[in-house]
């Protein structure tokens, strides 16, 4: 038998090899056979998750589309039941008497009847400097003047702690007795109403709709509205749950907690922006869709208000080219025909006065005002 030396210099056999000292190395095909089995289940992977993340994305954003075709019913126009925020400028000394009559000017030929005058925040433990609102009575008395059979709300918000690591306890009862307390301050101070908006306020919180019944019977015992800002509602179902899971503070409400807060109040206005929709087109759709959601478990006792972006800004929660007052105007007309059209009990709500321009009020008094 033949002796060979190997390339380490060691001495051998072309016949016999000794197998014990070292395990073959793969052959070169079969580790490209993995990596492209290891490829394939990449690529699979990736497929998958894109159906699953991009399909009901495409799907939503075509009936979103389709939501605003059509053409309004007739007649669904401003009820002479419309609201609008106000800022607290009008109530800390910057405003003036000429002011309120330019206001009124603008007002006057419109279906504004509430004005939502923002006169907190409120303290974290519920409680309201009187010194952030010294000029609320000069306020009132103004707009009584100038804009006969037009009512003025306080406008009392604060974050909620469930939004961050400060803010508002809910679920502190010592904190809700003193919201009421300070409900109760600013219709002594003359507001004709309590307007609450209490952000981001999870759908569900027992804790808020107890708040709510507690203030239903003092603005019942003063002859008062009581008003909220309310959330959207899931666009899909349940989708305030998914979002929980990847968020602190979810976005949406689910439709049956709203229906509970709306029979809690007098108003209820929904915060019908900052949508994240892309299209002006989209956005309308989803604006017709939350007037519908919302009609339906709104009972016809309670006075329902869609918001409308006045204002201009461009981020991922909001972009000016597709929020604009005219598809809100649209979206809403088109919800409230294919709903509800004669539902009394129904107007919108610009927000917010000093950020207004005057294409938001041409287009507002074009599409509603008429």
């Amino acid at each position: 038998m033949d002796h060979t030396e190997s390339r380490d210099g060691t001495t051998g056999t072309d016949e016999h090899t000794d197998v014990t000292r070292a395990t073959p190395e793969p052959a070169p095909e079969s580790g490209k056979k993995r990596r492209r089995h290891w490829v394939r289940r990449v690529g699979r992977t990736a497929l998958v998750l894109a159906l699953v993340l991009i399909v009901p994305l495409l799907a939503v954003e075509t009936t979103l589309r389709v939501n605003y075709m059509g053409d309004p019913a007739d007649g669904t126009y401003t009820r002479d039941r419309d609201a609008m925020w106000l800022g607290h400028a009008w109530v800390d000394g910057r405003k003036k008497d000429a002011d309120v009559t330019a206001l009124a000017r603008r007002l006057k030929d419109t279906g504004v009847r509430d004005l939502y005058v923002h006169t907190g925040p409120l303290e974290h433990d519920g409680t309201l400097p009187e010194s952030l609102y010294p000029r609320a009575r000069w306020l009132i008395d103004a707009v009584h003047r100038e804009l006969p059979g037009v009512r003025v709300q306080a406008f009392l918000g604060d974050v909620l702690a469930n939004g961050g690591p400060e803010g508002l306890e809910l679920s502190d009862a010592a904190t809700r007795a003193e919201v009421v307390r300070s409900a109760g301050q600013v219709l002594d101070t003359g507001y004709e109403g309590v307007h609450l908006d209490l952000e981001p306020l999870h759908s569900g919180d027992e804790n808020y709709l107890d708040l709510l019944d507690d203030l239903r019977k003092l603005t019942e015992d003063r002859d008062a509205q009581l008003s909220v800002a309310a959330h959207q509602i899931d666009p899909l179902p349940h989708l305030h749950s998914v979002a929980g899971l990847v968020a602190d503070h979810p976005k949406w409400w689910s439709q049956k907690f709203f229906g509970q807060v709306a029979r809690r109040v007098d108003q209820i206005a929904v915060m019908s922006y900052d949508t994240a929709r892309l299209f002006e087109s989209t956005y309308g759709g989803y604006v017709a869709q939350q007037t519908s959601l919302a009609l339906e478990v709104t009972p016809p006792t309670t006075h329902l208000l869609m918001g409308l972006p006045f204002y201009y800004e461009n981020n991922p929660s909001h972009w000016g080219h597709a929020e604009t007052v005219a598809a809100a105007v649209r979206g809403a007309r088109l919800g409230l025909s294919r709903t509800d059209p004669d539902r009394e009990l129904f107007g919108l709500a610009p927000y917010i006065d000093f950020a207004a321009s005057e294409t938001n009020w041409k287009e507002f008094e074009d599409g509603w005002v008429r």
